[in-house]
């Protein structure tokens, strides 16, 4: 076996800075090796061409055990088992069915309702200043993706607000909270189909989509058109917790912005760079620094080390999105970058994140009528000193904010 590069991931120094760390060990080799105490090692492709290639590469493909587990009661076993940890036929059955709701055309047509839901937000924003400051984790980007994604579904909206609380759980990260709302989150979803199965007409979204694919088999529903009740209330509860992407992305992406006054001038003066600085914020300030794990089926020869059957591999996506490779001068933020190799902040190959083109629209809307909205905007505190200390996942805490120039 070659020597490779091991990165602790309790080390405080990936924990302050990801980037860096996990540069080194791209630099180092192509395949490194992930140090978690108690959980042994994972296999890491640091660099773009290798990472992707593994995330598309049957051979090693997610499982249950790619996912914390968390603990939760019996009777909400049957619903834990979703579309991500599925592979082959089973998951292309289920993802075909859920698909259409989530193209880029249905995305671009579904934009007039997310700008509406970020004018709320926004519209409501002041009001939760604080000494000239408002979170805008909290206030804004926390709730915009739970809104949109609840209306794109078709959760009731007397529900919305408690999906809202739910979200927030989500967005801070697996844990005791988490495993604790799990039971309101399936009592919810259930609770929308059967809603939606009530009133056929009054439904609306995926979830409408979603009860006609049922069929009047229930659990022994087998034909791939059609929805077990099981399968039914599990991806209602997957597609609303999953379509919580863009909360952390656009809090990073404004944080980015406003710390790089150069790239926020230039998308405030052409607003049409904003498909493309949003591709670049993705690519620089994403929030997944490293991909959920898969699991090698057989032997795998790897850079000329052989990763053994059953071993955990996964992907350095914040060392692949910045491989001077493949991309020119990696390390800087630019906003009019030229399109190239594709970042690998939602994945790739058969578990490419189903909301990909969701959460660009959202991300595009909310930066661009946040900026448009105050042009005063500034951070109130060092994003440094708001990091969420998370090897994997590249988040804030909180995002204070000035809506406006303090006046003396």
């Amino acid at each position: 076996m070659t020597s490779l590069p091991e990165v602790d991931l309790t080390d405080p120094e990936v924990l302050r800075d990801p980037f860096t760390v996990y540069g080194r060990a791209r630099e180092a080799a192509p395949l490194a090796r992930l140090l978690i105490p108690g959980l042994g090692p994972i296999w890491a492709l640091t660099r773009h061409d290798g990472a992707r290639a593994m995330l598309g590469d049957a051979r090693f493909p997610m499982t249950a055990d790619s996912f914390m587990r968390p603990q939760v009661p019996d009777d909400c076993l049957p619903y834990m088992r979703t579309m991500s940890e599925m592979q082959g036929p089973e998951h292309a059955r289920l993802r075909k069915l859920a698909a259409p709701a989530f193209t880029p055309r249905r995305a671009a047509e579904f934009r007039p309702r997310i700008e509406a839901a970020v004018d709320a937000l926004l519209d409501d924003l002041p009001t939760h200043a604080e000494g000239g400051q408002v979170d805008l984790l909290r206030h804004f980007a926390r709730p915009l993706p739970m809104d949109v994604i609840c209306a794109l579904v078709g959760i009731p909206e007397r529900d919305r607000p408690q999906w809202r609380e739910w979200g927030a759980i989500i967005a801070a990260g697996a844990g005791a909270d988490f495993e604790r709302a799990i039971p309101g989150i399936i009592a919810g979803a259930k609770a929308a189909v059967a809603a939606a199965r009530a009133e056929p007409g009054a439904a609306g979204g995926v979830l409408a989509d979603l009860v006609r694919a049922h069929g009047d088999d229930g659990d022994g529903a087998e034909d791939s058109d059609r929805l077990s009740d099981t399968e039914i209330v599990t991806m209602v509860w997957h597609l609303v917790l999953a379509g919580q992407t863009p909360t952390n992305l656009i809090a990073n992406a404004v944080a980015a912005l406003l710390a790089h006054p150069g790239q926020l001038t230039a998308v405030r003066a052409d607003p049409a760079l904003m498909p493309a600085a949003v591709e670049e914020l993705i690519r620089w300030c994403g929030p997944a620094l490293l991909a959920i794990p898969r699991h090698a089926r057989e032997d795998v020869e790897l850079y000329g080390t052989t990763v053994p059957e059953g071993a955990k591999v996964t992907a350095l996506v914040a060392a692949a999105n910045r491989d001077p490779r493949v991309f020119s001068d990696p390390e800087r933020l630019d906003v009019t970058r030229a399109p190239g190799a594709g970042h690998l902040g939602f994945s790739h190959g058969p578990h490419f994140c189903l909301g990909a083109s969701l959460a660009r629209v959202q991300t595009q809307a909310a930066i661009s009528a946040l900026l448009r909205r105050f042009p005063g905007l500034a951070m109130a505190a060092p994003a440094d000193d708001l990091r969420a200390p998370d090897p994997g996942m590249w988040r804030l805490t909180a995002l204070p904010v000035t809506l406006s120039p303090v006046t003396p």
